[in-house]
């Protein structure tokens, strides 16, 4: 006979199994979806926010059935959000809500209408705070019927829930860093890392955190540092520092992150070394030539610019100095 904690083993199970199976993109919607058998709910937002004195100022969100203006009628009523402001008191425990009541004082009717509009009669909140910080994680699952109340045995299963439903999502995360960190290869000196779109990390490596620590003295280890920030701000995938060199892609909101040690490539300009590549692919600086819409003679220098700057003699050792920043 299948007794509760079988049942109760038996999704935490499925819910890991997810987080290395399912792609980032689809990881918490499907981890959503196995939670609603367990705890009834009509939609959710899944994030992380810097907590201020005007409520939450989001980082990343995840909108499950919730269409994407919620996020701005929030901004505008985010001040009147009482249950943030009791999360924020309570960071350890997962708390359950009656939206209408909640919001009833007479100076939240902009509160009242925002959950009317959005059919969050009542929710439960789960959330990690980092205090010293400020920063929290977090989890709200929304009910639209006003009459399906959040019972406390409801708010006792979510609280059961929450440290493994957070924790599949930076496995989920992990899992698609380190298969990209894989089909990179494994070269020494080099390491990754995930941020969010405000430079908050959420994951890194020993080689990672060692290779920011030798680039900035005192780096607090929480964030990255500003210059790289402004940097990918401005719209750059590369930031070169004195010794180390970060690339990053975007995925899903978050920032994923590689760094390396500076290398003599770094030097080249981007002509020199796209000449660099061509010529390690077999062309001759004929073909160069006529792909670039430039002379051969011209080409022939920026070749032997090349050679100079890498200190090589010939292509095999062209392609083994390129190797360096793939």
């Amino acid at each position: 006979m299948r007794t509760p904690l079988d049942s109760y083993n038996a999704l935490l199970l499925h819910l890991y199994r997810l987080s290395y199976e399912q792609p980032i993109d689809y990881f918490q919607n499907a981890a959503l979806e196995l939670l609603k058998p367990v705890l009834p709910f009509d939609s959710a937002w899944w994030g992380s926010a810097t907590v201020t004195d005007t409520g939450l100022d989001v980082h990343t969100i995840h909108l499950y059935r919730q269409p994407a203006e919620m996020l701005q009628a929030y901004e505008e009523v985010k001040h009147l959000d009482t249950a943030a402001q009791m999360v924020t008191m309570r960071p350890a425990d997962t708390l359950a809500f009656d939206g209408h009541a909640l919001f009833g004082g007479r100076h939240q009717k902009a509160a009242r209408d925002y959950v009317r509009r959005f059919e969050q009669s009542h929710f439960f909140v789960g959330s990690i705070l980092i205090p010293n910080r400020r920063f929290t994680r977090w989890l709200t699952l929304f009910r639209a019927d006003e009459r399906a109340y959040c019972t406390e045995t409801e708010r006792v299963t979510l609280a059961g829930l929450m440290p493994h439903v957070q924790q599949a999502l930076e496995l989920n995360r992990l899992t698609h860093l380190n298969q990209a960190a894989v089909a990179a290869g494994h070269v020494a000196g080099r390491g990754a890392a995930i941020a969010d779109l405000r430079g908050v990390l959420y994951h890194s490596d020993a080689a990672f955190e060692q290779a920011l620590r030798a680039e900035w003295d005192g780096w607090p280890g929480h964030a990255l540092p500003a210059v790289v920030m402004k940097t990918f701000l401005q719209g750059a995938t590369r930031f070169m520092g004195r010794g180390q060199v970060i690339t990053l892609r975007v995925e899903h909101q978050l920032l994923f992150l590689q760094n390396r040690p500076r290398c003599a490539v770094d030097e080249l300009t981007p002509r020199e070394f796209t000449v660099a590549q061509l010529t390690a692919r077999g062309n001759t600086h004929k073909e160069i030539a006529k792909l670039l819409h430039r002379s051969p003679a011209t080409v022939r220098n920026q070749i032997r610019s090349v050679y100079d700057k890498l200190s090589v003699s010939n292509v095999a050792g062209l392609i083994e100095a390129l190797r360096l920043v793939e």
